[in-house]
């Protein structure tokens, strides 16, 4: 039975010379002696042969667990349909674990190879979107849910796992232990009271252990670090200086330390978001302070737009973060806001992400996997009828479709992907046009992290940000930023001076060499380096506006005041744009192509290219361009599908002869 392997497969420490790991034949350490006592304080572990029992004799093959945030689910549960899938000889292939997201995969993986005594990359691995620790011999798999759909949306028959483990980790149990403070309003400044509210517990003796802060967002997380970081060397405290770290996806390396401190002797203050609310376990943690707030991309169909969005978290979210600060002795769950914001303003659930999100990747997976008609689907949470329809729309535009409404040739190409569909079509228009390597590398750029941390702090620091821009726009910008990162031998010094994000640009560097490799497995064309070339400042603009015509708009007066082309939307060029950051004042491009655009305090267009109208009506379906709503730029489009108008004498001698245009086309 698998009770009976797991355990035999559990050695108590005066065993530990004899009993060897039944994974790797190896003998146990010490340290995982060690770890075996703390899992076997969790509360998860009192359910462990009950769980093993239910998936021997499910009917259905399907076991659903709930329980305390903390409790042990996300780490116990793995290494049980291990020992499962141990005593079947893994017949049908390694067991998966599906995270939310890619770092709670990472973070994950590494905690459970250390307790399973396994070395993490072989036969414990991870997969996300930048980097695919997995051998020939992992057998246990974390894996971010995006990526596990795009593998299964590529496979040839039902997935090679002997267990699936779906972990949403959206805790809602109901807690009480921790001492819980409400604040009576929430503070105008947000980071300032979670800095004080830190400063006094580090300096109240009866309060140790560490320490976790949510804020809404990560610039809140980088100010409130950088802020605590100043303070809390002159802080007088007893021993060593707290240790500030940062928790979000912009920072790998952080995270990984928070896993991986030991010492003890270190109080930890974690800064954090909405993030920690998934699949994160942290049994240090004492204390929590909540801002109650969170900041979230929300993606409006209509306008093809994200806003950001701030709003109080949920009822259930804010109850797991009061949980986070069990312990023994219990700790203390510090809210930032009142009793009453909580009771009238928090709904009782979090947001549905399906529900608020662009649907375009997830209905071209859909169809791949012929699972069933996307308005056909039994979502749990069903989305809005109107981001289905116009997420096939967008397909159609992009010829992912064909007339019949099922999946083209091109959207079985595009599915392959791991990137949005007009990303992955402009990628694939870079065949045609000649510009692989540049169009990979803006690829990789697009998809990694922000590679810009924050505005330049020194007048030295922007001049040598500025000397990376590229007179042809963000998309050469970007360019020219990695290729200058690979040159400077991926120094993270180099990235310091500048203001860039190393972390992101080392992603970047190995999501290219991903695509690389895809590209070379489905058989596409590769081209050399042209970058700089005047034709390849053409065919780079034509392989972008392949994917993005659906992202244009037009400065209709010269004042930087752009009009989307697709809805009657007003928006701004970013800070950020290398067209708003030039020395000599010129008028901004008239016509230019968007990566994103983001309904927030600014409205701004992010990622930004000049372009030509004239490529713009050669490159768009002209069933798009007929689409497009009453506008003085449709109207100029037009014009120019149309060509310019003859004088009637000319036209009629012309008309007495078949007439030759561009590439040999001929009106009779």
């Amino acid at each position: 039975m698998a009770s009976g392997l797991a355990e035999e497969s559990e050695p108590s420490p005066g065993e530990s010379e004899l009993a060897v790991n039944p994974f790797d034949g190896l003998p146990f350490s010490s340290s995982y002696y060690e770890l075996l006592e703390q899992r076997r304080a969790l509360p998860i572990w009192a359910a462990r042969f009950l769980f093993l029992e239910h998936l021997e004799s499910s009917p259905t093959g399907v076991v659903l667990v709930s329980g305390d945030p903390g409790s042990g689910k996300s780490t116990q549960i793995p290494q049980w349909c291990a020992e499962f899938a141990l005593a079947r000889g893994f017949q049908t292939g390694q067991v998966t674990i599906t995270q939310p997201y890619p770092l709670a995969a990472m973070s994950l993986a590494s905690r459970v190879a250390d307790e399973m005594d396994l070395t993490l990359g072989h036969e414990i691995g991870y997969s996300v979107p930048q980097e695919d620790c997995t051998g020939p011999n992992t057998m246990l798999r974390f894996c971010w849910d995006r990526l596990f759909l795009q593998e299964v949306a590529s496979a040839r028959g039902p997935g090679a796992w002997s267990v699936l483990i779906l972990d949403e980790a959206q805790e809602r149990e109901p807690g009480g232990d921790p001492t819980l403070v409400y604040k009576d309003t929430v503070p105008t400044d947000l980071v300032e009271a979670a800095c004080q509210a830190v400063l006094e517990l580090c300096q109240r003796e009866e309060a140790p252990g560490d320490v976790l802060v949510y804020l809404p967002s990560e610039e809140e997380i980088s100010l409130c670090c950088e802020s605590l970081s100043g303070k809390m060397g002159t802080l007088a405290v007893p021993g060593p200086p707290p240790r500030v770290l940062p928790l979000h996806p912009g920072c790998a390396q952080a995270i990984q330390t928070v896993y991986e401190d030991t010492d003890v002797s270190v109080r930890r203050i974690v800064v954090t978001h909405w993030l920690a609310d998934f699949s994160f376990s942290l049994p240090s943690i004492q204390h929590v302070i909540d801002s109650g707030l969170e900041l979230r991309s929300v993606y409006n169909p209509r306008i093809r737009a994200e806003s950001q969005v701030l709003r109080p978290i949920s009822k259930c979210q804010a109850e797991a973060r009061l949980l986070r600060a069990r312990g023994f002795p219990p700790g203390s769950c510090l809210r930032l806001y009142s009793k009453s914001t909580l009771e009238l303003e928090a709904p009782p659930l979090p947001h549905p992400k399906v529900c608020e999100e662009n649907l375009s990747s997830l209905v071209l997976l859909l169809m791949r996997k012929q699972i069933a008609e996307p308005g056909e689907c039994h979502f749990l949470d069903r989305p809005a009828p109107e981001a289905l329809m116009r997420a096939l729309e967008d397909l159609d535009y992009l010829a992912a479709l064909d007339d019949d409404g099922e999946l083209s040739d091109l959207g079985v190409i595009l599915s392959e992907f791991p990137l949005p569909p007009e990303l992955a079509k402009a990628l694939l228009a870079s065949c045609q046009f000649n510009c692989v390597d540049e169009m990979l590398t803006v690829a990789a750029m697009l998809t990694a992290a922000p590679g810009f941390t924050r505005p330049p702090l020194t007048a030295g620091e922007a001049a040598l940000r500025r000397a990376l821009e590229h007179a042809d726009g963000d998309h050469s910008s970007l360019i020219q930023v990695y290729e200058a990162f690979v040159q400077s031998g991926a120094d993270e010094a180099w990235c310091q001076a500048r203001g860039l994000n190393w972390e992101s640009l080392c992603q970047a560097r190995k999501l290219r060499a991903e695509l690389v490799e895809l590209m070379q497995r489905i058989e596409l064309p590769l081209s050399q380096p042209a970058f700089g070339s005047e034709q390849n400042r053409r065919d780079l603009q034509k392989a972008l506006l392949s994917g993005y015509f659906l992202k244009v708009a037009r400065d209709t007066d010269g004042t930087g005041n752009y009009l989307l082309l697709t809805h009657k939307h007003v928006a701004q060029l970013s800070p950020y744009c290398s067209y708003r950051n030039r020395r000599t004042p010129a008028q901004p491009p008239t016509w230019v192509l968007y990566h994103s655009f983001s309904i927030s305090k600014d409205n701004c267009l992010c990622i930004v290219s000049e372009i030509q109208p004239e490529m713009l009506v050669e490159l768009a379906p002209p069933y798009f361009l007929s689409n497009l709503p009453p506008s003085e730029s449709r109207d100029l489009l037009n014009q120019l599908r149309e060509g310019p108008a003859e004088p009637p004498a000319a036209a009629a001698t012309e008309m007495s002869s078949p007439r030759e245009y561009g590439d040999g086309c001929v009106l009779q």
